[in-house]
């Protein structure tokens, strides 16, 4: 075989199991798949399918010896990537093979800057020191769109959003051009114009330096747009696998068929003008010192919300779209009051701003909130029974164990997951399951009003679909008041009656959702709506204007 037509990476009947206790289970059952040189492979599935241990398989990065490879091999330009030590794999790793996390939180050390961080991985396999090493920190967070880089070097990742630590995570990937990049969801935390930039980005350095990519998404426009094969997972086996366009448009597994069909129907809460006001702010500021100086002096403020005014009543669906780090978290944390704002916040005709903690807690109860990172969300100590419970044991102390286990077992079932599960950990669960333990414990207590902050990221199209069916369900029944923030427009368009369109802080533009979505007036929000429905030159020209 010539050298060049030669597989860069060969996955070979590889299995992949876990032992709990006497017993064990398989996650990945003999799969096997190519990638060549310059190519992209496309790993697709629902969620807890098996594709992420795939690929940490590939990296030796699953929790041994509790993992274990009853078959297979894995060949890295002829190295068998499960017999070699863990000396050679160490020098494999962040070189020859990186790999971009699902969850940058986690994956970024809270202690360390971000230049410090990206360092580290030129230093242990370059010779880059200094300020050539700084220089190439810059070049890379450029790269990845991080604005003003030189003032993003001291930040640590609890300062960015969650799209910029993102975009952190693919600059340490790419820092010293592996020729295996394995991303793991890159674009979930994205919004959709720095989503296009991304994959433009990876495009762009696939063709410059002939890398090859092992891409695992849920999202099927993305794998249209970058893959050029694809491998659709489905409990632990590789059930179709072939060129994109040739499985999209002559898939022959059912599973597959169901994947492709899948898609959040469009049927909002219609407005309900006679409702009462549920949670309303006027002239609503979040604004955070700059301080500079030995004395730490306030030199200016970055405004993160900057005299937002908005109303909802009982039953609808407020949707906020806008780019990441344009204040759309930041709104839904100040509305609850889990950050400090000025301006004044009424909630269910009680104005709560100004209120103490203890003041707060009567209306705790009535607001929850689902976060956009569900593993930083979620006690690492706790069952995921516990972590349910534990609001029903703030706020419905009168209730027996067996009714707070009852609730629980419930919420549980209404999100989709077994109730046997409640007694096993976060780490236990993939992405899209821990998403959904989120949503069980903030409408276990039956709230009146939920800020949803990118609830569907991290679920594949089957999952998200059902998951908008709940949300729509469970609103429709309890006549819940849901602040929606996301970056996909489908599943805004399927829920939000209404829609506000933030930049800077800003509200650039809100109206009705249908009428935003048939006619936008402003460039930005073109841009979102274009970039959104894969039209990238008219969402690049947008985003100039």
């Amino acid at each position: 075989m010539d050298a060049s037509s030669k597989p860069l990476l060969t996955v070979h009947e590889l299995s992949v199991a876990f032992r709990h206790g006497n017993s064990s289970s398989t996650a990945v059952d003999r799969i096997s798949f190519d990638i060549k040189r310059g190519e992209c492979v496309a790993l697709v599935g629902e969620s807890g399918s098996g594709k992420s241990v795939s690929a940490l398989s590939i990296m030796r990065l699953l929790p041994y010896p509790n993992a274990s490879h009853p078959s297979g091999r894995i060949l890295f330009k002829d190295r068998d990537l499960l017999t070699i030590s863990e000396n050679e794999i160490r020098g494999i790793r962040g070189q020859d093979i990186s790999i971009i996390f699902q969850e940058p939180m986690t994956s970024l050390n809270p202690l360390h800057t971000i230049e410090s961080q990206i360092c580290e991985i030129l230093h242990l396999h370059g010779e880059l020191r200094g300020a050539k090493a700084r220089a190439r920190v810059l070049e890379l967070l450029t790269q990845v769109g991080i604005p003003d880089p030189e003032t993003r070097l001291g930040s640590y990742p609890h300062q960015l959003s969650g799209g910029q630590r993102q975009r952190v995570m693919i600059a340490m990937a790419l820092a010293n051009q592996p020729d295996l990049l394995i991303a793991d969801e890159p674009t979930t935390a994205l919004d959709v114009t720095v989503q296009a930039q991304i994959l433009a980005l990876l495009a762009d350095v696939r063709a410059k330096f002939g890398m090859s990519l092992l891409f695992i998404t849920h999202d099927l426009g993305i794998v249209r747009r970058i893959a050029d094969r694809v491998c659709v997972m489905h409990n632990g086996q590789i059930v179709e696998q072939g060129p994109v366009e040739e499985v999209f448009t002559a898939a022959k597994h059912p599973y597959t068929k169901a994947l492709l069909a899948a898609e959040p129907k469009p049927d909002p809460a219609p407005p309900r003008p006679e409702a009462p006001v549920v949670i309303a702010t006027d002239d609503l500021k979040v604004w955070f010192p700059i301080k500079r100086g030995l004395l730490r002096r306030t030199v200016g403020h970055i405004k993160a919300v900057d005299g937002v005014k908005l109303e909802i009543r009982k039953g609808e669906t407020l949707g906020v779209v806008g780019e990441s780090g344009s204040g759309k978290t930041t709104l839904g944390l100040a509305l609850l009051r889990l950050i400090s704002s000025d301006g004044p916040i009424v909630f269910l005709s009680h104005n709560i701003q100004g209120l103490k903690f203890g003041e707060m807690r009567p209306f705790r109860r009535d607001m929850q909130i689902v976060f956009q990172d569900p593993f930083g969300a979620l006690s690492p100590r706790m069952s995921v029974g516990d972590i349910i419970a534990e609001g029903l044991s703030v706020h419905q102390r009168g209730l027996s164990q067996e009714q707070r286990d009852a609730k629980v077992v419930k919420a549980l079932t209404d999100v989709g997951l077994d109730p046997a599960t409640r007694f096993r950990y976060p780490h236990e669960f993939s992405g899209g399951q821990r998403q959904r333990i989120s949503i069980a414990r903030a409408m276990v207590l039956e709230p009146s009003f939920v800020v949803l902050d990118e609830p569907t990221s991290a679920l594949d199209m089957l999952f998200q679909s059902q998951m908008v069916d709940l949300l729509r369900e469970l609103q429709r029944k309890r006549e819940l008041t849901y602040l929606f923030i996301s970056h996909d427009l489908r599943v805004v368009a399927s829920l939000a009656s209404h829609l506000i369109v933030m930049r800077h802080g800003k509200v650039v533009e809100e109206g009705p959702a249908a009428e935003l979505f048939a006619n936008p007036q402003s460039d930005y929000t073109r841009a979102l709506f274009a970039a959104a429905f894969c039209n990238e030159s008219t969402a690049n020209d947008a985003v100039a204007q």
